[in-house]
């Protein structure tokens, strides 16, 4: 039996989803939840891997589980297991073969910037500041740069291996409220420190140090000692991954 898992946590205290030995992971919590529950190994896999310090609000697994379990008392379980930063929202039974990862056909990520001189006490774990003005309407001309398909090898982290560099973004916008400025950008895939870096270019842009032609030319350059390190994990939330209706 096949379970699919929505979950959202709070990445601040752990090296991100994947397992990595000797230290503490998303993914190594939930399969520590599912032994504990049927008493042996389950393993879990993900639809995204979320970096060191990167959050979700809707993270999607996928686990086989050894024997029959109703999925809301699956839920209730391992809610009961899973420490308070980790927590499934939902429990369904998926189709054998579903596939968190290769299935999904976007994924939409949101990072958020709080700009003003001092740090928030609240926000602080969630968010990056930024304590330079920023324009809004500056943020949003870099921010339509990058829809469209391109070649972001500028954008993805040294020594990622990935066959092909090329995504293509469907939305790629910035809103604000107040000294709050939010990005949302989805696309099908991204490269590893993708998002993070494009969001410290269009920072740039939007601090006024730079044009948006110059994300065109990072772009065109494949050049990733061009482009600048990727901003704060703690901004960035994993926020849906979509899937066709047939899927699960």
């Amino acid at each position: 039996m096949q379970v699919r898992l929505t979950l959202e946590y709070d990445g601040t205290d752990y090296a991100g989803w994947q397992l990595q030995r000797n230290q503490d992971s998303i993914q190594g919590r939930l399969e520590a939840a599912f032994a504990r529950i049927f008493a042996e190994p389950v393993r879990v896999r993900g639809a995204g891997r979320t970096d060191a310090g990167v959050h979700a609000l809707g993270q999607v697994a996928a686990a086989r589980i050894p024997r029959p379990f109703d999925p809301a008392e699956l839920k209730r379980a391992l809610n009961a297991t899973l420490p308070a930063d980790i927590a499934v929202l939902d429990a369904a039974m998926a189709d054998d073969g579903f596939d968190p990862r290769r299935d999904a056909i976007r994924r939409d990520y949101e990072y958020r910037i709080v700009n003003r001189p001092v740090r928030s006490a609240f926000d602080y774990r969630y968010s990056w500041l930024v304590t330079e003005p920023l324009k809004i309407e500056a943020l949003n001309r870099a921010a339509a740069v990058f829809v469209g398909e391109h070649d972001f090898a500028a954008f993805r982290s040294v020594g990622s291996e990935e066959r092909s560099t090329r995504r293509r973004v469907y939305v790629s916008r910035w809103t604000q409220s107040d000294d709050r400025f939010t990005y949302r950008v989805e696309a099908g895939s991204f490269l590893r420190h993708m998002v993070r870096t494009m969001v410290a270019a269009m920072v740039e842009v939007g601090r006024g140090r730079a044009q948006p032609a110059w994300i065109e030319q990072l772009l065109a350059s494949r050049d990733r000692a061009a482009a600048p390190a990727p901003a704060p994990a703690a901004g960035l939330f994993l926020m849906a991954v979509h899937y066709p209706e047939a899927a699960g």
